[in-house]
């Protein structure tokens, strides 16, 4: 085992879900807490940290544009869930000493500071976890489309997907007990096969940049930390050889 990590400066994406827990809706306290000693431990090797927060446990825009909402003030709405996700990330994260900020696309200086990518790159530099909220300040791009163009604007190493499960299947192994695990992937293999991972937007600007896809079960005790000394398991969705 090594401490040595694989990569400098990662963004890890969360969907809102991962916050969830148990319940069925909202923030288990408990599961936050989890994740920010996961946060903790990837900072203590040196790892320059930064973080996406989706708000689904909260508010989904998609959902409510179905039901007859506006789409583009349904996603106003699911950026401002993210922006509660992130400050709840960062109480649990300076509750552990670990030094933190949130970027919020959308201003509201009251509560966090505005994206501002050169000061964004220099907390990073300070060893300060950033938590990027609000996805990209527009309605129509997910938060994995933001995750994707965080990470390329913070230069960073690779984009990490934590998820339910351990990796990429070719299809939901809770509901497919014969469904295929890939060890790894290329873009265009993502994208031809419609495979759940991140929406195509988020996929071909990882590829533009290229920028590796780390995909593994963020649930699993510890996950994050073995992910970045290269162990454990997971799915890397790079380019072709």
């Amino acid at each position: 085992m090594t401490d040595t990590p694989a990569y400098k400066r990662v963004l890890l994406k969360l969907s809102g879900e991962a916050l969830m827990g148990r319940r069925e809706y909202g923030l288990d306290t408990g599961m936050v807490g989890t994740i920010a000693d996961d946060l903790q431990a990837v900072v203590a090797m040196g790892v320059e940290v930064s973080v996406v927060i989706g708000g689904g446990n909260i508010f989904r825009g998609v959902s409510a544009a179905a039901s007859g909402m506006d789409r583009a003030q349904a996603d106003y709405m699911g950026m401002l869930a993210t922006v509660m996700n992130a400050l709840a990330m960062q109480s649990a994260l300076e509750k552990r000493g670990v030094p933190t900020r949130v970027q919020s696309a959308i201003p509201m200086a009251s509560v966090c500071e505005p994206y501002i990518r050169r000061r964004a790159v220099r907390h990073m530099e300070k060893g300060r976890v950033v938590i990027f909220a609000a996805g990209t300040g527009n309605p129509f791009f997910t938060t994995d489309t933001a995750a994707a163009l965080r990470a390329a604007e913070m230069g960073c190493d690779a984009l990490l997907k934590g998820t339910q499960v351990d990796g990429v299947y070719s299809a939901d192994p809770r509901k497919v007990a014969d469904a295929r695990r890939y060890e790894q992937l290329t873009y265009l293999d993502v994208l031809a096969n419609d495979l759940a991972v991140m929406d195509a937007a988020a996929i071909s600007l990882a590829r533009e940049n290229h920028l590796p896809i780390v995909v593994f079960n963020i649930h699993a005790p510890g996950a994050f930390a073995q992910v970045m000394r290269g162990e454990g398991r997971f799915t890397r969705i790079v380019e072709a050889q």
